[in-house]
């Protein structure tokens, strides 16, 4: 049988080319996002292609209700949940100077690309935790994807630079929590990556990758988050819980 995984805002941008990875690996997809079913079919379609398994959830992962529902549905579908991927997440509707910046603006960043994942992180955890005690040899990991940002700071989204760095510790977190049933835990941290979420900043990041902010000078395509998301789903590191995986271009290398 599959393995079974839940990728959260699977169906648009970084979320579907990680979708697209796993079914190609040979997953199942449990895939959820905010849209209706209608404007996410065609993209099912294409991840259906692999042969596998593929059920969309509308479920917002900010709201505990929805979280409860999200992985009940898929105990019902399924049986079962082998990786758990992070990935959902918002930018700033506008991007704010921390001296102006609203606290509308961030509490809704915060529960969406913080709140959301720890807690539906912890209804997993407990699942895969049981399923380990069910059957010794289930293999499950859990990957937050997050942002360079956990660490490069941009004054005019500090909303969205706290709420990365927050899913790091998180991260941190859950990897030790998790280690004494062997299930590990991953971040996975995309620099400049080519999604509609950076469409309104195009010539400012294309400037400065002609300047040289990049070792490899191009922008990061969604598949490269992807093929990484789907190396560690497989156990390619089988001895590196915690660790995370730079997906930047060499961005954060320091260099003089």
């Amino acid at each position: 049988m599959n393995r079974v995984a839940l990728v959260t805002g699977g169906g648009r941008g970084i979320g579907f080319n990680i979708s697209t990875c796993l079914a190609q690996e040979g997953y199942d997809l449990a895939i959820c996002g905010v849209r209706e079913r209608e404007a996410v079919e065609s993209s099912l379609s294409k991840l259906r292609e692999p042969g596998g398994e593929v059920f969309y959830w509308q479920a917002d992962i900010s709201d505990g209700a929805a979280r409860a529902f999200l992985i009940n549905e898929i105990r019902k579908t399924f049986g079962k949940l082998n990786v758990l991927v992070n990935n959902a997440g918002v930018a700033p509707k506008v991007r704010e100077d921390l001296l102006q910046a609203s606290i509308e603006s961030f509490d809704r960043i915060m529960k969406i690309n913080l709140q959301g994942p720890y807690f539906l992180t912890q209804l997993a955890a407990n699942w895969m935790i049981e399923q380990k005690a069910a059957t010794s040899d289930f293999q499950g990991s859990i990957i937050n994807v997050t942002s360079i940002s956990s660490t490069v700071a941009s004054t005019n989204r500090g909303d969205y630079c706290i709420s990365k760095a927050g899913l790091s510790m998180a991260s941190q977190l859950w990897a030790v929590r998790m280690a004494e049933f062997d299930i590990p835990v991953f971040e996975v941290r995309p620099g400049i990556i080519k999604t509609d979420m950076t469409e309104s900043v195009v010539q400012k990041y294309d400037e400065l990758v002609e300047a040289g902010l990049l070792l490899q000078a191009r922008w990061g395509m969604p598949e490269d988050v992807g093929k990484t998301v789907a190396m560690l789903a497989g156990g390619a590191l089988p001895y590196s819980t915690g660790q995370v995986v730079m997906v930047d271009g060499g961005l954060t290398v320091p260099r003089l």
